[in-house]
């Protein structure tokens, strides 16, 4: 619960080097072919994959919110997951026809799920899903809300596997037809609230939340998820009314639309490819929203590598600031600084929160912006830390060299997994490698739609 309203605050108050220097301009006409640490990639994909495919629950398909801790099911873990599959099907890691079952057996679940304005004994109502559910039953995990932005991520996962699964088989026929009727139920309108920007989430105990999503932020799939339905879409002036909100400012070198975590200036961009596509905002700032989010990348690196706190262990090989989890609470941490636990941590002219903790997701769901400043930091992560940040699963969620405990042990290091932070790393990594997220989306014509309808032109949205 303190994640979620940690969250709704956020969002309202809102030469190694040489080596890769060339990664950015050669990734994008062929980043399967551009010199990198292959075996390191590899396993990294491999170690966060099996993540969603080890974990999701077998008989239907939920992500856990996190691993090894016990947790219930995140619906956007979940969204992530169906995303990851396609990931496992294009590296062979797992058969087109074990992802289809997997996936069906997912979106089976969610359909038959009870619904309804009961606060209990349900897991949505509207076409939206509560923001976290239990991972055996499905239904509402104790008094959390409606939300909207959760359950556009879960749309996110399921319209990219719509696309996907587009064979003829009885299988990927039902994944399309089950898909369809998942998207189409969801009253965004009435999510709306009678404003012209969407509310955050509902709570049947009291009705919609005080806060709505404003200004520039991972809303952005959200919106254009709305837009884009021929069932329940909302007002094309909604974007405007949204964008009018946007802060740009210089901070760290760099002009662009803030927001201090990065995971706002990634979730979008893990489902659509913005490059070479403006809407009317970013027409006027001469940019894409790509571009936007590889300054925004710099600048977090900047800051870091500026480390005013004086936080340990802060460098150009070693920054990230996002939503994670911290040290706060653990009850061995230094009792004379102040440590945070989950919180939204980040940097911009508007926004800062830092309190010496680093993610690997803020630097993994960057990579297919600036994988010249990303790669080599995620190696040098690897490489610094050892198994003490990166094992099982790839790279646990966060780490604080700042602490020193009375036993003289030096660092916290976070012992759990993050679904919402694995998916990042994983679907980023395969989009500056082969495409294959953004190229899938391409083909959905849900996603199209709200583009156009956002006034968004140019690029590959203006081909077939």
């Amino acid at each position: 619960m303190r994640r979620l309203s940690q969250r709704l605050l956020l969002a309202c108050s809102i030469t190694v080097l040489f080596f890769y220097s060339t990664f950015a301009q050669q990734a994008a006409t062929a980043p399967a072919k551009v010199p990198l640490p292959k075996a390191f990639l590899d396993s990294l994909t491999r170690q966060t994959f099996d993540f969603f495919w080890d974990l999701a629950g077998k008989d239907n398909g939920q992500q856990p919110d996190r691993w090894p801790s016990e947790s219930f099911s995140s619906i956007a873990a979940t969204g992530f997951g169906l995303t990851s599959y396609i990931v496992g099907v294009e590296r062979k890691f797992i058969t087109r026809e074990q992802a289809a079952a997997r996936v069906l057996t997912t979106l089976k679940f969610m359909q038959g799920l009870p619904k309804g304005e009961a606060p209990s004994g349900v897991a949505g109502y509207k076409g939206f899903f509560y923001h976290f559910l239990d991972m055996k039953t499905g239904l509402r995990y104790q008094q959390v809300e409606l939300s909207t932005i959760d359950t556009g991520l879960l749309m996110a996962g399921i319209l990219t596997v719509q696309s996907y699964f587009d064979g003829p088989d009885a299988t990927e026929k039902q994944i399309r037809d089950i898909a369809d009727a998942l998207y189409l139920g969801v009253e965004w309108d009435w999510a709306m609230n009678g404003k012209d920007v969407m509310s955050m989430g509902w709570h049947p105990e009291h009705g919609f939340i005080d806060a709505n999503w404003k200004g520039y932020n991972e809303a952005m799939i959200l919106y254009i998820l709305a837009l884009g339905s021929p069932t329940h879409s909302i007002p094309a002036a909604s974007w405007k009314t949204w964008t009018d909100s946007y802060q740009w400012a210089k901070y760290q070198g760099q002009e662009f639309v803030n927001f201090g975590p990065l995971f706002g200036h990634q979730y979008s961009h893990m489902f659509i490819d913005f490059k070479g596509i403006s809407d009317p905002y970013m027409k006027t700032k001469g940019i894409d929203y790509f571009e936007n989010s590889r300054r925004a990348t710099y600048a977090n690196r900047a800051y870091c590598a500026l480390n005013p706190g004086g936080y340990v262990g802060y460098d150009k090989t070693s920054w990230g600031l996002t939503a994670c989890d911290g040290p706060g609470n653990d009850k061995k941490s230094n009792p004379n600084v102040s440590f945070e636990g989950y919180n939204a941590r980040g940097a911009s002219q508007f926004y800062l929160r830092d309190d010496g903790t680093i993610a690997p997701t803020a630097v993994g769901g960057s990579l297919a912006f600036a994988p010249e400043i990303c790669i080599p930091t995620l190696v040098e992560m690897k490489k610094r830390h050892g198994t003490k940040l990166y094992d099982k699963y790839g790279f646990k969620d966060a780490y604080n060299m700042s602490i020193t405990y009375a036993d003289g042990t030096q660092g916290w290091y976070d012992k759990d997994y993050l679904g919402i932070d694995q998916g990042p790393i994983l679907i980023q990594l395969e989009n500056w490698r082969t495409r294959i997220i953004w190229t899938t989306m391409k083909k959905n014509k849900y996603i199209r739609e709200g583009l156009k309808k956002a006034g968004f032109t140019g690029g590959w949205l203006e081909q077939p």
